[in-house]
Parts: C-alpha cells; structure tokens; sequence
C-alpha cells in the first residue's frame, strides 16, 4: 500500500472511493485501488451516475432492458446494483475481515422522494433485498423526511448512510433518527447491531461563501463545520444514551467525510483529506484527490476531540456576515436539487440510448 494511505490508516482512517463506473470495474481499477491505495469501500449518488453513464459503458445493457420492456428508472437501478453489487464482492473479505465496520458501498434512493418518507422507506427496503449483499447500504438524505424513513429502516434492519448532512445540528438530528431506530428494535427483542454511517459534506461549505468573504476567509469554513461535527460526534458516543446501546450491541454510526475535492483552484488539491483525519472515521474521495495525496500529500495532525478553534473560527464567519445556520439549511436544499438535476439529466440519457429500438428502419432508396 502507498505509505502516505498506509499512514492514514495507522491513525485509525479508512479510506473510500467517491466514485463508480463499470469501466472502473471491469478494467481492474477499483481492484489495484484496493490494493494500492488502501480504497476500502465506495459511495455513489445521481451525480457520479449520471457521469459514468456519458460513456458507451453500459448502451447495450440499457437497450437489452428497453427491449425486455423494462421503465427508465428501473432500467437505472438495475444497471446501478449491477455495478455496485460487484464492487460489494469485491471488498466482501475486507467486510468479513472488520466484522461489518468497513468494505461497504452505497446506492442512493430517488432524490426525487427527499420529501417523501413512506415512498423512500419502500425504495430503501426494495432496493436493498434486491442486491442482497451484507455490505450494499441504502443512502438517504438528511432532510426531515428522509430523517423519519432512515429511522424506519433502521428498525427494519436496512443498513443506511445518512447523507447531505453539512451541519453539527443536522448529523445530530441523523444520530438521533439512527439510535430511535435501534431503540425500537432492542423494545421488540431484535439484534440492535444495524450498521449506519452519517455524510458530513465539507467543500460545499466554502464554495457556498467564496464571494461573500475576504479572501483571508477562504477555505477555512468547511474544516471549522468539520471540525465542530466532530466534537459533537464524540461527545455523543460518550453519553450516558449511546452507552447504554453500545452495552446492548448496537454499534456506532460512523462519521463519514464526504465532499472532499478541492473546489478552489488555489488551494491545495489535497486540502480537505489533510485536514479531515480523525480517528474511527471514514472519508470519501474523488480518484484525483486520492490520487495526488498518494503523491504529495502530507499527513496533518489529528483532529482535536473537543473541536480545536472552531468555534472561534465560526465567530469571526459571523461577523463577516456569515449566517452558518442558514447557510447549512440552504446547502442541504441545493444538494437535494442538485442531485435532483442529475437524476433527470441520467434518465434523459438512459432514454436517448433506448431511441434507436424505436426508431423504423431507414427507408432504402432507389440509389442504395
């Protein structure tokens, strides 16, 4: 493994890829990750489909499924678990290994029902019995009513990562949803050991407030809100709530770093996975940000447990104008129509592909 990873995963980090593409697969990537990189794991989301399916990857798949008379979006989810159930076999021994604390990877629901509770709790159940993979988790975003279905999976046992949390307020509100659910099934009798994991997303924070600072501010947000999660995170593990679950055998839901490519061309490429390493938690990568840190990047400190200068951070961002809370209710909302866009942007492109078999054939000329 490549020493700078292998460093990170001393310090007690597990690194995943925050990308997917049947290229990746098929070609070995996502395997000499594994191998050379230390890549545990994977997150996917609209946004990263809708890149992969840009390609001529995965034409006669979506054709093979048009003709079976099979809907755009089913066709998405059966091109999707295709994939994703693959890269699951692949770090399936690294799952075995950590007994269910690493080798996951994630498929998102319809960011079309973030505001639809009982119609995300169907998807996330449906599509996590179709895989029928241990280690496939259902993402569902924090929103409120994604927060009253992750709570329900929960207690029907679907593991979930919590995701689009930008806030110490919001990975607190999908901590909670998370113990209500084990709660409700240790009340029934049942196993209380459902895996969770909650996505802190960090850059948004500081592309989010770039024009509306001083460039002293710059890149200093994202780390701050991280930072501030963290503490929260820890603090949370150690009360007297949390205690008494772990002593029950649930487990901890994972703090998950998500976000973490460089948006700023000035700042270093490597900026938020320097900063972000933190004991027993997980961070999620673009192949470019791993990539480069594997190359030049430097192992920054631990984060501090109690939260270092956060909030002293946070302070001066409010006197710049910054209104934290509002902002965090905002980024969340643009994450949702973001990956909203690219969801339709995806099924359009599924459609296109699917526009040959409706086609007549040409009409031969008298020439031809």
């Amino acid at each position: 493994m490549n020493e700078r990873i292998q460093a990170l995963h001393d310090r007690g980090q597990r690194v995943w890829l925050d990308f997917i593409s049947r290229p990746l697969l098929r070609s070995g990537t996502l395997q000499r990750y594994r191998v050379q990189y230390g890549i545990s794991g994977l997150t996917s989301n609209p946004t990263l489909f809708e890149q992969a399916l840009r390609g001529d990857a995965y034409d006669a798949g979506i054709r093979a499924l048009d003709a079976a008379g099979q809907p755009t979006e089913a066709i998405f989810f059966a091109l999707a678990l295709e994939d994703l159930c693959e890269a699951a076999d692949l770090f399936r021994p690294i799952f075995d290994r950590s007994r269910g604390a690493d080798g996951w990877v994630s498929l998102e629901v319809s960011p079309l029902l973030a505001d639809d509770a009982a119609h995300t709790i169907e998807a996330a159940s449906r599509l996590h019995e179709q895989a029928g993979r241990a280690n496939l988790c259902i993402q569902i975003p924090g929103t409120l009513e994604g927060l009253r279905a992750v709570e329900e999976v929960v207690f029907e046992g679907v593991p979930v990562n919590v995701t689009l949390l930008f806030s110490r307020e919001q990975y607190l509100a999908a901590a909670g949803a998370y113990m209500r659910g084990v709660e409700r099934r240790l009340a029934e009798g049942r196993l209380a050991d459902v895996m969770s994991f909650a996505s802190m997303f960090v850059s948004r924070w500081d592309a989010g407030v770039r024009e509306a600072v001083s460039p002293a501010f710059h890149n200093r947000l994202g780390i701050a809100m991280a930072m501030r999660t963290y503490r929260a995170h820890r603090e949370l593990l150690a009360s007297d709530r949390w205690q008494r679950l772990a002593a029950a055998g649930a487990r901890p839901q994972h703090l998950l770093w998500a976000g973490t490519g460089t948006q700023d061309p000035a700042a270093p490429d490597t900026l938020y996975l320097q900063a972000l390493l933190a004991p027993d938690t997980l961070i999620t990568v673009p192949d470019r940000v791993m990539t480069a840190f594997a190359d030049h990047g430097r192992m920054g400190p631990p984060m501090p447990a109690d939260g270092g200068d956060s909030e002293a951070v946070l302070a001066r961002f409010r006197r710049e104008g910054v209104d934290d809370e509002a902002l965090a209710q905002r980024l969340q909302r643009e994450g949702v129509e973001g990956f909203a866009y690219s969801w339709h942007a995806m099924l359009s492109r599924i459609r296109e592909n699917c526009e040959p078999l409706l086609r007549p054939p040409a009409h031969r000329t008298a020439r031809s």
